[in-house]
């Protein structure tokens, strides 16, 4: 989980301030992808077994806890790198990265209008994170290549579009389940021709 930055010499989070924290922003997380962006703060707390005035001196306002959802998630997204290329093969580990993907742009599709009404365009708010993603998913398509699993033309980037695409498609309950079957198409078109 993405922690909270600190200001220099500030004290660091007790550790039941930190999980108060961490449980919020997911609970917070299925609220908003199940509910829309305004879903019950107060319920919110509530599932995350705290009271509302923890909730709000963690996030003092839902654009706040709008944010740090979408900025843990992006986050989540790109360390999940590390771990999946250290245990699992090329190929499958840029398979449950792109899995991990579909879930990242379900919160997105959520939380991203809001913000754009709230602050104007999300994506200047998370430069650095989506430019860790876009590492992290560069980092996989290399080591799939080098591997030999994936053709060395594929583009990184190809991939991503074509998920966002079937999100942006066909928006209705399924349409995760069709980008998931889509991760195994798009690895099958990637691998080398022989």
């Amino acid at each position: 989980m993405a922690k909270k930055k600190s200001k220099p010499g500030a004290r660091k989070p007790r550790s039941d301030a930190q999980r108060n924290r961490e449980r919020i922003l997911e609970v917070a997380k299925e609220a908003f992808t199940r509910y829309g962006a305004e879903a019950s703060l107060d319920e919110i707390a509530r599932q995350a077994g705290v009271g509302a005035g923890t909730l709000y001196r963690h996030f003092p306002s839902r654009e706040e806890l709008l944010k740090d959802v979408y900025r843990t998630e992006i986050e989540k997204l790109a360390a999940a790198e590390q771990r999946l290329a250290a245990s699992l093969s090329p190929v499958e580990a840029l398979r449950a990265w792109l899995f991990l993907f579909v879930e990242a742009i379900a919160a997105k599709q959520v939380i991203a209008p809001v913000l754009s009404e709230l602050i104007g365009d999300p994506k200047k708010v998370f430069e650095d994170s989506y430019l860790r993603m876009r590492e992290a998913v560069d980092s996989l398509v290399t080591r799939a290549i080098r591997s030999g699993d994936l053709r060395e033309d594929l583009e990184p980037t190809d991939l991503l579009r074509a998920l966002i695409g079937v999100a942006h498609m066909g928006a209705g309950p399924d349409w995760q389940r069709s980008a998931r079957r889509l991760v195994d198409i798009l690895i099958a078109g990637s691998r080398p021709i022989h």
